[in-house]
């Protein structure tokens, strides 16, 4: 169809990102309308809070329907962002890690897409109705990677996008995935926010939020004290190194060749990566959306006979 709007999403287990919306990985449902319509997707008779809490970690989103839920939400999000109609056939582009590409696509597709009738839904008050014609599906972080043509002259290069749970990693040859390379350590962000509220905890008697963590990590101002920000910049330096550790355990030598973080970990730690020792070429793209706007562009260059990669 020739009007039919190409969407990037990417499903991540902390936050989905469109190429120009994020929001947590939180849905709260209620039989009830609530008090405020901010946030609130209404489908199927229930009404949900989008972005509200921590999802549990679902290594198979396809399990519940909560992704299907959020991808909606994320639809309406960018829709509303570029002034679109509500009514709109729309191409869904998402992603999956490239360690478990081959396995999921084609569920992780057909879960998308359904049987690609129209879907009618309500979000922030506002009604749509939205057909997703078409869903491809690409390999995350390598998808992202291929935004950034002047990173890949590089004979190889290594490319660890860093989740809300996981940090997948690969190595690029000559700009082509290396499969044998491809590991996924359950060792996101998540974890990193977890321990630095303990310390905090532990150090202070201080419960903060990951919200408050990731502002000072990102070094926004705020109310946040000295202590505090001494704990959670020692913290996010610990666990950059043992991420860096577990890096190279996986064979992956950030020492000999550059490696590119990107993800939502690497806009948070782009201070303690940057500031490491031995590395040998670090390069931190830390937009959030860049997978969202790599499985764009791919979708593009796929429909003008471009050879991708």
């Amino acid at each position: 169809m020739s009007d039919t709007i190409t969407i990037g999403v990417d499903h991540g287990y902390a936050a989905m990102k469109t190429t120009h919306c994020a929001f947590p990985t939180g849905l709260v449902g209620y039989d009830n309308e609530p008090y405020t319509q901010k946030d609130v997707l209404e489908y199927g008779g229930r009404f949900y809070v989008v972005g509200s809490g921590r999802q549990p970690l679902q290594k198979d989103k396809t399990v519940t329907e909560d992704y299907y839920l959020l991808t909606l939400a994320a639809i309406a999000r960018e829709l509303a962002h570029r002034g679109a109609e509500s009514t709109a056939a729309v191409h869904l582009a998402a992603g999956l890690p490239l360690t478990s590409f081959g396995r999921d696509k084609k569920k992780f597709r057909s879960y998308l897409l359904r049987d690609g009738q129209p879907v009618s839904f309500r979000y922030e008050g506002i009604a749509y109705t939205v057909t997703i014609a078409e869903a491809s599906l690409f390999p995350q972080g390598y998808a992202a990677v291929l935004t950034q043509q002047e990173l890949l002259d590089e004979p190889s290069v290594i490319v660890a996008d860093i989740g809300g749970w996981t940090v997948d990693l690969m190595r690029l040859d000559n700009r082509t995935p290396n499969a044998a390379t491809c590991r996924s350590l359950e060792l996101g962000m998540i974890r990193c926010l977890d321990e630095i509220a303990e310390q905090v905890r532990r150090a202070l008697g201080l419960s903060m939020t990951a919200a408050q963590i990731e502002s000072c990590l990102r070094g926004e101002s705020g109310s946040t004290g000295e202590q505090v920000r001494e704990i959670i910049h020692r913290e996010a330096g610990a666990y950059t190194r043992r991420l860096l550790s577990a890096i190279t355990e996986s064979g992956l030598d950030t020492r000999a060749m550059p490696a590119i973080f990107l993800g939502g970990g690497a806009a948070l730690l782009k201070r303690h990566v940057s500031a490491t020792d031995g590395l040998c070429r670090p390069l931190i793209l830390d937009d959030v959306c860049l997978n969202a706007k790599g499985y764009e562009r791919l979708v593009g260059q796929l429909s003008r006979g471009v050879k991708v990669g």
